[in-house]
Order: structure tokens, then C-alpha cells, then sequence
């Protein structure tokens, strides 16, 4: 043994330094992790055939061994660090020998490659991470970084500290457009900090605000760390889950936990919006306070109004937050009292004529002392009793159809149960009402009439909807009772939008906002899952950036507008009939429904290729595939570079090693403090993507196989490798920051300015480890994915 070490340890230490020394070769690091992999594997080989790596393995054989399993404790429990006095014997890294251990490599290579890669689950999650980036770096080419930057300085600019607070909400804005740190970071930095040292703010909190307000896409959705993230920690949580099942001695997961062990994208999407939100408060409140107290360092800068009308006070709070704030008040109030809900009078024909206990009671004693050592012996008696009246009810589990009779009464049941006014309806012109309000509030001064004209439509469509407009009512016939409230309503919204035009702060931010809550509301309303969203997002961020290029030519771009409202009249047309032509019968609303969404899907998409020949002829669309295309094949040939590192490990035991540490542990809240420590030491070192391809898969089926709840541990792990994009010296956000920082702005001063952010970083991991309802509330409250 070298140096008294196991020879799992050297090989462990081998495959670490070998790794380390390959990403600071300069050499890319997708092929480095990889070449890593196979020259660790050498070197570990020719130590072990000759002799100098000797592994101490528990001797199975022995008499102690089989007291303990003969006692009840499980194989996967034993191990060299639970029980040290066990007997040991001696045995080569690689038993078979170096040849059959790569060819079990080599063959399984090909495997996870087909799992993971090519055609597995996660394939098509994995795509998101394209589009995604399409997404970002067509937005980021499309210089929206430049208009909010320059609104949201003369927004806050007059507060103390306002233009680093207004880098923060930029900073948020552009996480959840773009999401891409890199060009967050160089696109603030050379807008941004020249104008901060032109107004005497501190280099160091100039540039810590900015590199930290850059990251903030690695944790706020639609966040390609939390797709990366989640596509491998869905497949750990089930692993783990299902292992420590079958360690409490029962068959499955599913029996031990009563629920599946199911971890989505969509699901983490919804769980880091307020740990994001929350992260970028932290940093423009540290902002704030330093300015409080070092009033030279962060002053007050007044950069001119973002409205071409003057707004009284009392004006900008009934329009901008009291009627916002009554109509919304009065649409919960609806929801909550029945007035405002579903419609829906479909009746299936079958009747399933099962049920199921709340819990699986056929089982092994050691299975259920398990589970009501997990649930309470309250829940397993009462799962015992819902079993019994199962059994007692004859429910055979078989399906029927209904009796004519049945069917009538079942539909007038739902049409007694149906709310007076449709919650689509409800949430479309409560919408358009908004905008009614904005566009007062905006200028207050202009002429009431349209606006009050849309307002007459909206109170009119509701009333229509009450009296005239039933469950059993067809869409076809409900579009015709809506058509002339809607009218009204769209004119006094087509003058409201004019108007808003003229504020500088709705003309920035309206048409991304509104690209983010179509591709956001769609994931976190349980919609669509995150590929289709990040299509439909990549497809918005194209013609948007083709709006605005036509615009800075003075050109017109109606064909664009109204590709994008196609886009808009297909998803309601969709929402609203059934386009199943192939039925038996199809009623003639349903035709004409059907041939209005053809218009306008061939419409939007022949938009779409519009706005990719207008970002071409510009020469914006080639260099935005050519970034699309690298980073995406950066992000792949990192997870096979990681695939065959892991590999590696797993073929002379290190993984198994490293879980085996870890699961001697007692205690799993100290298991997960003990790997966040570790993550965030090697977040000094390694990026993000390294972190998750190599480090999580060995620790992973520990922390995902306990009790913590899954969806706070992955948030927790996200805010994590946040911060390596900002600790010194290999922080990345550190090194965009400094290749455009001016030649007076040091590396000392970047390092400094960074140290508080990292503090705060670390303060909000504290807070969420205390709070941890911060992650969960959102995922309880909304759809599961």
C-alpha cells in the first residue's frame, strides 16, 4: 500500500489530479474530462498490474460478515467505514485485470451514449437546452440588454445606489430571457460600468454587481442548469428511492413511499422562481445599504423620465397598483365564491370501478415496520381501513360503460356544478382590462373615451358570459355571443397600446415580458413541458429580434405583428374546439375552427421564416446558429467526456467507494451539508458543467436516496453552482467581467467586489436551508409537470 492508502484511495486521487491538471492545460475542457478519463484509466492500470494498488476488501466470507446479515442488516449497509473490525483480504483494483475491465468499459460507453445521448428519456428534455440557448443569444443579439439598461437607470437612477439596483432587476430581467451568464456579463459590463465610474461609484461594488447579477440565469427559469440538473437528478431520485426501498425490505418505491418517485424539469422550474427572486432582493438590498452608508461611493444619479406625460401621484397609485389591484382582488374573490371557474361539462362513458388505499398493505414485516416508521402508524391504519372497505365493496377493478340513463344524469350533474363565468374568459379580459388601466395611468391627460369604450366591452363580455352563455353552449356559438364585447374591448386595446408606446419603460419591457410569461406560464402551469416552451420561446426571441431590426431601419413590420398574432389565434382556437377531423362527425363550427387554425399556423409560420430572412440579410442569424451550435456541443461533449470519466471510477470501485463514506454517515442532513461543502470548494476550480456530469452522479443516489426532499436538494445544489461562476480564481463571470472592464478597473478590485456577493450567496443557502418552504410553496400551489 502507497503511503498507507487504500488502493481505491490512490486511484480516486490519481483520477482527481489527472483531471485537474488536464483543465489547467488551457486544452477545451469537453475533450480534457475525457482525455482525463482515459489516461487516469492508464495509469491505474500499470499500478495495478504491477502490484502497487492493493484494495482491502471485507471478506464476505468470513464468520462476522454473515452475523450481520443473518441478523437483518443489509449487504449495502456493511461497509469498511460502518464496520472497521470487520475482517479484510487482499485484492488487485481490477480482480479480472486491466483487459476485461476496458472491455466492460468500451461496452458500456456505447450503452449510457444510447441512454443518455442518443435516443434515452432525457433526450428530448435535453433539447430544451438548445433552444433555450437560440433563445438567449438571439435576444442577446437583438440589443435588448441595451434598452433596459438604459430605462432602468433613469427608473432608479435618482435612488441611492439606484444604478446598481437597476443593474440587478436588469440582471433578473435578462435570466429569464436569456439565461446565458457569459453574455449577460460582457454585455453589462461595456454598457454599464463606464457609466457607474463616470458617476464616482466604487469600482469594486460596480463590478460585484454586475459579475453577481449575470449568474442570476443559472438560477432563475428558464435556467439551462436546472435542465441540465434536472434531466440527471430525475433518474437519481428514482435509483435512489427505489434502492432504499428495497434496503427497508420492500419490492418497490412505489409501495414504501405511496407516491411515485418522480422528479421533472417543469417541477424545478417552479420551485427556483422564488429562490431567484429572493437572491436578486439579497443583492440589490446589499446594494441599497451600501449606498446608505457610503453615499460617495454609490450617489444618486437623475438620468431623465421614462414617460412622455407628467403623472401626479395620486394618479400613478390608482392606476399603476389600486384598479390593478381591485381587479385582481375581485377575480380571486370569483374563483374563491364559485362565480369564476371551470365550465366543463365532458362525462367520460366508462366507469373505472376501482379503488385504491392510500398505501400498499400486502406486505413484508420488515416492509411495513418501514412504512410506519415512515408514515405514522395513524396512516397505516387508516390505509388497513381504506383496504378493508375496498374489499368489502366488491370493487373489482373492471371498467364499464355507462347506461344512457347514467350518462344524462352524470352531464346534469356537471352543468349544476359548472361556474357562471368561464375561467378563460375571466383570465382574457381581466388581461385586456390590465392594459385598459396601464395605458390610463401612462397618460392620464389624453382623451378617456376609447379607453372607457374597452372598459364598456370587458364588463359586457362578462355579463354575457353569466346570462347568455352556458356549459352546454357550443364555441362556436359562445365566439358569436363574445364577438362584439370583444370588439370593444380590442379597439379601446389597440388605443391603450398606442399609448403605452409612448412610455419608455412599457416599450422596453413589454415585448420580452411578454415572450417570458408565454414561454414560463406555459412550464409552470403544467401546459407544456419545458422542450415544446423553449421552442416556442426560441421562435418568439426570432421575431421579436426581427421587429426590432426592422424598426431601427424604419422600416414596417406588420408582417411580423400579425404573424404573432396568428400565433395567438391558433392557440385560442385550439384551446377552444376539437380539431379532430377525423371523427365520424364534425360539426361545421368545428370545420371552420379547423380551417382558421391551418390560416394561422401557415401564417405564423410563414412569419417566422420571415424574421429569419430579415435576421439574415442582417447578418444577425448566421453568427447566432454558429454560438447556438457551439455552446450546445460544448454542453454534449461534456456529458460524454463525464460519461466516460465516470466510467472509470465505477471500474475499480471509486464510486461505490465514495457512497459507501458517505452513507456511513448517520445523519443525512450532515451527508448533504458535507457535499455542499464539497461543491462549493470545487466550484474554486471547476465549472458548473463539470460539477454536475461528474460530481453529482457518485454522490448522488446518497442524497436523493433519503429523506430530504428532492426538489430542495437540486434548488440547493443550483444556488451552489451559482456561485462558481463568481468565486476567485476560476469564477468565469470573473473573467467576462475582466476582459471588458476599463484598464482602471484591477483584478483586486473585481476580487474584492466579488467577495461580498459570495457571502450573500452563501447567506441565501443559510436562508433556504432554514426556510425551505421558499423552494417548496411554488410546486405545491401549481400544476405538477
Amino acid at each position: 500500500m502507497i503511503f498507507g492508502l487504500d488502493g481505491i484511495e490512490i486511484g480516486l486521487i490519481i483520477v482527481f489530479l489527472t483531471l485537474f491538471g488536464g483543465i489547467m492545460t488551457g486544452f477545451p475542457v469537453a475533450f480534457a474530462i475525457g482525455g482525463a478519463g482515459i489516461i487516469s484509466f492508464a495509469v491505474i492500470a500499470a499500478l495495478d498490474s504491477a502490484g502497487l494498488l492493493i484494495h482491502q476488501a471485507i471478506d464476505t466470507a468470513s464468520d462476522q460478515y454473515r452475523a450481520l446479515v443473518d441478523s437483518g442488516i443489509s449487504r449495502e449497509a456493511i461497509s469498511v467505514f460502518r464496520y472497521p473490525e470487520l475482517p479484510r483480504l487482499e485484492e488487485h483494483l481490477f480482480p479480472g485485470g486491466w483487459e476485461m475491465a476496458m472491455d466492460r468499459n468500451i461496452s458500456f460507453i456505447v450503452n449510457r451514449m444510447n441512454e443518455r445521448v442518443i435516443a434515452g428519456q432525457s433526450i428530448e428534455t435535453l433539447l430544451a437546452v438548445l433552444m433555450f440557448v437560440l433563445m438567449g443569444i438571439t435576444l442577446e443579439r437583438s440589443k435588448i440588454a441595451d434598452d433596459l439598461l438604459t430605462t432602468m437607470a433613469r427608473v432608479f437612477g435618482p435612488l441611492p445606489g439606484g444604478l446598481a439596483v437597476s443593474i440587478v432587476i436588469v440582471g433578473a430581467f435578462l435570466a429569464a430571457s436569456t439565461g446565458i451568464v457569459g453574455a449577460t456579463v460582457v454585455t453589462m459590463g461595456l454598457l454599464a460600468l463606464p457609466t457607474m465610474l463616470r458617476n464616482n461609484y466604487s469600482p469594486e461594488l460596480a463590478t460585484g454587481v454586475i459579475a453577481a447579477s449575470g449568474t442570476l440565469g443559472q438560477i432563475i427559469p428558464p435556467s439551462i442548469v436546472i435542465v441540465l440538473l434536472g434531466t440527471l437528478v430525475g433518474d437519481l431520485y428514482a435509483t435512489g428511492q427505489e434502492t432504499r426501498a428495497q434496503v427497508a425490505g420492500c419490492t418497490d418505491a412505489l409501495t414504501y413511499l405511496g407516491e411515485p418517485a418522480v422528479l421533472s424539469v417543469g417541477t424545478l422550474f417552479q420551485a427556483a422562481i422564488l429562490p431567484g427572486i429572493f437572491l436578486a432582493f439579497l443583492y440589490a438590498a446589499y446594494a441599497f445599504g451600501f449606498a446608505l452608508f457610503n453615499p460617495s461611493k454609490a450617489p444618486a444619479v437623475r438620468m431623465g423620465s421614462t414617460n412622455a406625460s407628467q403623472i401626479t401621484r395620486n394618479e400613478a397609485l390608482t392606476w399603476f397598483l389600486a384598479a390593478p389591484a381591485a381587479l385582481i382582488f375581485a377575480v380571486v374573490l370569483g374563483a374563491s365564491s364559485g362565480v369564476i371557474g371551470s365550465q366543463s361539462i365532458f362525462v367520460s362513458n366508462m366507469e373505472n370501478n376501482s379503488r385504491s388505499a392510500s398505501l400498499r398493505t400486502n406486505v413484508s414485516e420488515s416492509c411495513q415496520a418501514a412504512m410506519i416508521e415512515l408514515h405514522g402508524q395513524e396512516a397505516w391504519d387508516q390505509a388497513v381501513v381504506e383496504t378493508a372497505e375496498i374489499a368489502a365493496s366488491g370493487a373489482t377493478g373492471e371498467t364499464r360503460e355507462l347506461s344512457e340513463e347514467e350518462m344524462v344524469a352524470a352531464r346534469e350533474a356537471a352543468v349544476a356544478n359548472a361556474a357562471p363565468i368561464g375561467s378563460g374568459v375571466a383570465t382574457i379580459f381581466i388581461l385586456l382590462a390590465l392594459i385598459l388601466t396601464t395605458a390610463r395611468g401612462v397618460a392620464p391627460n389624453e382623451n378617456a373615451r376609447p379607453l372607457l369604450i374597452g372598459a364598456i366591452g370587458v364588463a359586457l363580455a362578462f355579463m354575457v358570459d353569466m346570462l347568455f352563455i352556458t356549459p352546454a353552449t357550443s364555441s362556436g356559438a359562445a365566439w358569436i355571443y363574445l364577438a362584439l364585447p370583444f370588439a370593444l374591448t380590442i379597439y379601446g386595446c389597440r388605443i391603450a397600446m398606442m399609448r403605452m408606446s409612448q412610455n419608455e419603460l412599457l416599450r422596453v419591457v413589454f415585448p420580452p415580458l411578454v415572450l417570458i410569461v408565454a414561454v414560463l406560464g406555459s412550464i409552470l402551469g403544467g401546459i407544456s413541458n419545458p422542450t415544446p416552451a423553449a421552442a416556442l420561446g426560441a421562435a418568439g426571441a426570432i421575431m421579436l429580434a426581427a421587429h426590432r431590426k426592422l424598426s431601427e431601419e424604419d422600416k414596417k413590420s406588420k408582417i411580423v405583428i400579425w404573424a404573432s398574432f396568428a400565433l395567438v389565434i391558433l392557440i385560442l382556437v385550439g384551446v377552444n374546439f376539437d380539431l379532430r377531423i377525423s371523427r365520424s362527425e364534425v360539426p361545421l363550427q368545428d370545420w371552420i375552427a379547423y380551417f382558421i387554425a391551418q390560416f394561422a399556423y401557415h401564417f405564423a409560420f410563414g412569419g417566422l421564416l420571415y424574421s429569419c430572412y430579415v435576421l439574415y440579410r442582417r447578418s444577425v442569424l448566421t453568427p447566432v446558429v454558429r454560438e447556438t451550435a457551439k455552446v450546445t456541443s460544448m454542453v454534449f461533449t461534456i456529458l460524454i467526456g463525464s460519461q466516460l470519466l465516470n466510467l472509470v471510477l465505477i471500474s475499480f470501485g471509486g464510486e461505490h467507494y465514495i457512497q459507501q463514506f458517505l452513507r456511513a454517515f448517520d445523519n443525512e442532513t450532515v451527508v448533504f451539508l458535507l457535499v455542499m461543502l464539497i461543491l462549493f470548494v470545487l466550484g474554486f476550480v471547476l465549472d458548473f458543467l463539470e460539477i454536475i456530469y461528474i460530481v453529482i452522479p457518485i454522490v448522488g443516489p446518497v442524497i436523493y436516496g433519503g429523506t430530504l426532499d428532492p426538489k430542495w436538494v437540486t434548488i440547493m445544489i443550483a444556488v451552489n453552482l451559482q456561485t462558481s461562476f463568481l468565486t476567485p480564481p476560476f469564477g468565469f463571470a470573473l473573467f467576462y467581467l475582466r476582459g471588458v472592464a476599463p484598464a482602471s478597473v484591477t483584478t483586486r478590485n473585481i476580487y474584492r467586489g466579488v467577495v461580498p456577493f459570495v457571502l450573500i450567496q452563501v447567506l441565501g443557502l443559510g436562508l433556504l436551508w432554514l426556510f425551505p418552504d421558499i423552494v417548496t410553496i411554488v410546486p405545491d400551489l401549481l400544476p405538477n409537470n
